[in-house]
């Protein structure tokens, strides 16, 4: 047995002690998912439905009770095990909890509830607060769509500007490197899967793997051959153009693309006097793409000699907008990428006269790791509780941190319908607080069953709004 695969040890250590700790006549708990600000204004929701499947799918079994006995007596702390033998008898193994929640890929402006979680067995209500921890977990998926979301909005506006065919570039401007830079294999899994919520591109093939396990897409990311540094050191310094040279041979067909890293040594030579000067007729006669890729130094200044010397070797055609739109070549930055630099990038080559069309950058650790659970302030706090039959709305409010005052009641994620504005707000018997609400909730999650299985086409079309 894999304790690691043990609901009843997915959680914080002092959750164990929590059955103890609420009042006597607590009978049942209501909590709800929040991000409380930070970096962004409004967050795209993704990635509860991978929690669920992963993990609240499975029924408990009499021999991970009997091993969570054991460790938790080891570890000093109580543990409810005939609370959780009688998820076992009485509700199949599941934790009888209800799960509403904003359909998957809907951006939200912050400080409003995102999902709600609701037990009113009186025997075990204390199963939400055992739950927060896996459920929190839900921070990363959506803090990483979105910052995609967010670049992606950024690098629209430079095409709009710039380019005869915004909506057609977009879904391939942002590339996913981080499969390598993040802290495990479920990470690069969940995250890039959560980066293809808004592009196509990525080489982590993880994220495409859990966007078809979990939402049903069987290809929902892109990728082209490339090289690395390793494939051209290998033939040495004095052949580095036979390198490329090889790599066309492979791969410049025409109608395709590949994208050769080409800074090994001195990436203004190996574009000026190699791409752009042995190679050049190659290919140009390929009818291939060549996506030059630097790799190291100031990606601003660099980006922009790049494009003026491959406009000199290669030329250009001037688009609709006025903006130059290079012939046959490309540029792709993967280097020093995040929201500030490709803003940088882009507003220079926009002042040298190119187009948006012209680049497209690869985002590594900044992408799926340089982020944590404060960067859009998540929390799931209890708001109500029942003592008995009542429900009572609770909530914290300490003098020292106004910001993480939480709401209180049983509440839901309301929109207006006459000006489309989200509010959270305290359900009244149950019911939206007046006409002019609509419930923009649903409820995905009750006692073992998925309700609501969102496909990855209906989470990109919602993620997809701009307005």
């Amino acid at each position: 047995m894999n304790l690691l695969d043990n609901l009843l040890l997915n959680t914080d250590s002092y959750k164990s002690s929590h059955f103890l700790q609420y009042p006597p006549d607590a009978s049942g708990m209501f909590s709800y998912f929040e991000s409380r600000g930070g970096a962004f204004a409004a967050t795209v929701f993704f990635g509860l439905q991978i929690i669920l499947k992963d993990y609240l799918s499975k029924p408990i079994t009499a021999a991970q009770i009997d091993a969570a006995a054991e460790f938790w007596r080891a570890h000093g702390e109580p543990f409810d095990e005939a609370g959780w033998r009688y998820i076992l008898a009485e509700h199949g193994g599941h934790p009888p909890v209800t799960i509403r929640a904003v359909p998957e890929g809907t951006r939200v402006p912050g400080h409003n509830a995102l999902f709600t979680v609701e037990c009113t067995d009186p025997r075990v209500y204390w199963i939400i607060s055992h739950l927060e921890t896996l459920l929190v977990r839900v921070w990363y998926p959506i803090t990483v769509a979105t910052q995609s979301w967010e670049i992606k909005r950024l690098i629209r506006e430079y095409l709009i500007a710039t380019s005869d065919d915004p909506e057609g570039q977009l879904p391939f401007k942002l590339h996913d490197f981080g499969a390598r830079g993040v802290s495990s294999g479920e990470s690069a899994a969940i995250g890039g899967c959560a980066h293809l919520v808004n592009f196509r591109g990525t080489d982590t093939v993880s994220g495409i793997l859990a966007a078809r396990e979990y939402y049903g897409e069987p290809m929902a990311g892109f990728s082209i051959p490339a090289a690395e540094h390793s494939t051209i050191t290998a033939w040495g310094r004095e052949d580095e153009a036979a390198a490329y040279r090889n790599m066309l041979r492979h791969f410049a067909q025409p109608g395709a693309l590949l994208s050769v890293v080409s800074d090994s040594y001195d990436v203004f030579n190996a574009v000026e006097n190699l791409w752009g000067g042995a190679l050049r007729e190659e290919v140009v006669q390929s009818g291939a793409t060549l996506v030059i890729r630097p790799d190291s130094g100031d990606p601003v200044a660099v980006v922009g000699k790049v494009a003026e010397i491959l406009d000199r070797r290669f030329g250009s055609s001037v688009n609709g907008k006025g903006y130059k739109v290079l012939r046959q070549v490309r540029i792709l930055q993967g280097d020093g990428v995040n929201a500030h630099s490709i803003t940088a990038i882009l507003e220079r080559l926009q002042a040298l006269g190119f187009a948006a069309d012209n680049i497209a950058f690869g985002m590594g650790g900044a992408l799926l790791q340089r982020l944590d659970r404060d960067t859009l302030k998540f929390a799931l706090k209890c708001s109500a509780i029942r003592r008995g039959t009542a429900w009572l709305p609770v909530s914290k409010d300490p003098v020292t941190d106004p910001g993480k005052r939480s709401k209180a009641g049983r509440l839901s994620l309301f929109r207006s319908e006459t000006t489309g504005e989200y509010a959270t707000l305290p359900l009244v018997d149950g019911q939206p607080p007046g006409p002019e609400w609509r419930d923009a909730m649903e409820t995905v999650w009750e006692r073992g069953r998925l309700l609501r299985d969102w496909s990855f086409a209906e989470v990109r079309a919602r993620a997809g709004r701009f307005v």
